[in-house]
């Protein structure tokens, strides 16, 4: 219980001290007009207040991540708090919080149009296949998880009420959500399902308190060993994403970014809403392992593959009917209203490199077909092995990500470092997890760590010597 609370108090403080630090480094000018005045279009760029930009972009990023991801990553024991901590501080929040920065001094630009800027031409044509192909995949997951459940939660005559039915509702939803003015369906509910979250996790955390069982404290992880012999590096860097960092963020902040009154709201928008995450994170992932008895074991068998098992148990249990209505906010509407969000950042990202205008429904449409048909396609994809490469897609996202922003950083002056440490771990993270993962190449551990760690380096080497010259260069 300890290291729980002082992971709280940390994230606390990290918020007031590192978020402001993060702020000065950045650079915020209030005086300075932002996109949502400048180019006002009554569909994306539309100026809405903080309270509303706050929970539409906690809501975006969050989803089920910081829920399911939190209960699977305290498999490895008491060190998933250290990374929830130290990942959301140091990483996730100063990611989100960069990404829609500098997203709004470029006029609301999509991700890959940011990257391109940075890191050149190349790398923009990787990210616009990277983040579409992220996205796409994002609608896909996010369609079959809640009509799974849906279809557990409801009656079932036929069709009516089969996951395929339910599939074809939640699409049909997707496809409104994506074409319509931002502030005419998603501004209305995210809101709702956005505090409904909140709430569900501030129940959660008075049981934590109120209800008795062990919790493994810190000075145990590194002897509490994953049930299936997974390390924790790579494997919990990956498990945990959203709650400590993850890729997929930095293709929601733009969306806020166009509708943010004033700069100085960035930080609560943008880093508060991942710190928010992190919170949420720390409750699931000490609540999980509470109501397991305090063992690894004790939680997988509980789980029994499915970690919508343990929100379930611990809602009912602990919170009795107003439990099972909120339990059913978070693990049916809360991936919902990541899979929308995630398809109408594909039509922006699209329509951004295409330089097609999105004034009209005939023009949103012509782009969103596509992307509508190929998320379709891949819904017919195994669930389990879909789910496993997202995870490592979003997770080298944020490697793109943190690079560019590194050298924004650097070519304006500011202490890249910030950046440049998580851009550097992240990378060894992500090519350690391909090279060791079942779905990767499965080799053995002592080439994966080694090939790993002279990728990271090589790779490290190539993009600071890349930004430095193109500074160099720029100022010549």
């Amino acid at each position: 219980m300890i290291t729980f609370i002082v992971s709280v108090l940390a994230l606390v403080l990290g918020y007031v001290f590192y978020g402001a630090f993060v702020e000065r480094v950045f650079g915020i000018d209030a005086n300075r007009q932002t996109p949502a005045f400048s180019k006002q279009d009554g569909v994306d760029y539309i100026p809405m207040p903080l309270w509303k930009v706050f929970l539409i972009q906690f809501l975006n990023i969050a989803g089920t991540g910081p829920i399911f991801g939190a209960i699977g990553g305290i498999l490895f024991g008491p060190a998933a708090y250290l990374w929830i901590v130290l990942g959301c501080i140091f990483g996730g929040a100063v990611h989100d919080f960069m990404s829609g920065m500098i997203s709004l001094r470029k006029d609301g630009a999509s991700l890959p149009e940011i990257v391109g800027d940075e890191l050149g031409l190349g790398v923009r044509q990787v990210m616009r296949v990277f983040s579409l192909l992220l996205m796409v995949m994002v609608g896909a997951v996010f369609v079959t998880t809640p009509a799974g459940l849906l279809e557990g939660l409801t009656p079932t005559a036929g069709f009516i009420g089969s996951k395929t039915f339910w599939c074809i509702i939640i699409f049909c939803y997707y496809m409104m959500a994506t074409l319509l003015p931002i502030d005419t369906l998603i501004g209305k509910i995210y809101p709702v399902f956005g505090l409904a979250l909140l709430i569900m996790a501030a129940g959660v955390f008075i049981g934590i308190f109120s209800h008795s069982g062990p919790m493994p404290e810190i000075t145990e992880a590194f002897h509490t060993h994953h049930p299936k012999g997974l390390s924790i590096f790579p494997f919990l860097f990956i498990t945990i994403a959203c709650g400590a960092i993850s890729g997929f963020h930095a293709t929601q902040s733009p969306m806020m970014a166009r509708c943010l009154k004033n700069e100085r709201y960035g930080r609560i928008a943008f880093y508060g809403a991942m710190i928010t995450e992190g919170f949420v994170a720390l409750i699931w992932a000490a609540a999980a392992i509470k109501y397991a008895g305090g063992t690894s074991e004790g939680l997988a068998l509980k789980m029994n593959g499915n970690p919508a098992n343990i929100v379930n148990f611990i809602c009912n249990d602990w919170m009795g009917r107003i439990g099972a209505v909120l339990a059913i906010l978070g693990v049916v509407a809360a991936p919902i209203t990541s899979g929308d969000t995630a398809l109408r950042s594909a039509r922006l990202i699209t329509a951004d490199f295409l330089h097609f205008p999105q004034n009209t429904v005939p023009k949103r449409l012509a782009v969103s077909v596509p992307i509508f048909a190929i998320s379709a396609v891949l819904m017919l994809i195994d669930f389990a092995v879909l789910w496993r490469y997202f995870g490592w897609f979003n997770q080298t996202l944020s490697i793109f990500t943190l690079w560019a922003i590194t050298a924004y950083l650097y070519r304006h002056g500011r202490r890249y470092i910030i950046t440049l440490i998580p851009a550097i771990f992240m990378t060894s993270v992500c090519s350690t997890y391909i090279l060791l993962a079942p779905e990767g190449l499965s080799l053995p551990p002592v080439w994966g760590y080694s090939i790993g760690l002279v990728f990271t380096a090589v790779l490290s080497f190539i993009a600071i010597r890349y930004i430095i010259k193109t500074k160099t260069k720029n100022e010549n």
